[in-house]
C-alpha cells in the first residue's frame, strides 16, 4: 500500500513539472560555419553579406528574412523560430532593401537605400504593439456605439473636427 502511494505520489509530481518544449524549424538555411558580420552604418544591426541568405544581428539574437518570412534563433544555424511581424525589432524592419542578400522578386524596383515595403505585404497592424492595437480597437468600438446612440455622424474622440 505504502509503496503504491509512493509511486502515485511520484507518478503526481512528474506529470506536474512542465516539460520543455522546443520547435526546431528548417527554413532551408545551411551554413558550413560562421558568417562574417558586418554592421549596418547608422543602425543597432548587423549583416551577413557573404551568406546564401538574408541573416542578421541584433540584441544579441539572429534574424533570419526567408521565404517572407522571418525566423529568429539563438545562433547563426538556429535553431529557428518563426517570428510574427509585430514581434520583429523595430531596427531589424528599418534595414534598408539593399542588406538583403537575397530580396524576394517582388522587391524589383525598390529604392535600395530606404526599409522594405512591408505594409503593402503584412497591412499596418504588424507595427502595432499588441497593447496599441487593443486600444485602438476598444476606441473603434467606442466610437462606433457612441455614433450608433448618436444617430450616426462622426462625433468623438477628434473625428471631424
Amino acid at each position: 500500500m505504502r509503496r503504491s502511494l509512493m509511486l502515485a505520489a511520484l507518478i503526481l509530481v512528474a506529470a506536474a513539472v512542465p516539460a520543455r518544449a522546443e520547435v526546431r524549424v528548417d527554413i532551408g538555411i545551411n551554413l558550413p560555419g560562421p558568417p562574417a558580420f558586418a554592421i549596418i552604418p547608422g543602425a543597432p544591426v548587423y549583416y551577413a553579406p557573404q551568406a546564401p541568405a538574408n541573416i542578421f544581428f541584433y540584441s544579441h539574437q539572429y534574424w533570419a528574412f526567408h521565404g517572407n518570412g522571418w525566423y529568429v534563433g539563438p545562433t547563426w544555424n538556429g535553431p529557428w523560430a518563426v517570428v510574427e511581424p509585430f514581434y520583429v525589432p523595430a531596427p531589424i524592419l528599418r534595414v534598408p532593401v539593399r542588406y538583403y542578400h537575397v530580396p524576394p522578386a517582388h522587391w524589383r524596383g525598390w529604392a535600395h537605400g530606404a526599409p522594405p515595403r512591408w505594409d503593402t505585404h503584412w497591412g499596418r497592424d504588424w507595427r502595432e504593439a499588441a497593447h496599441e492595437r487593443e486600444w485602438r480597437e476598444r476606441e473603434e468600438r467606442w466610437e462606433r456605439k457612441h455614433d450608433d446612440r448618436q444617430g450616426g455622424g462622426s462625433r468623438g474622440h477628434g473625428r471631424g473636427r
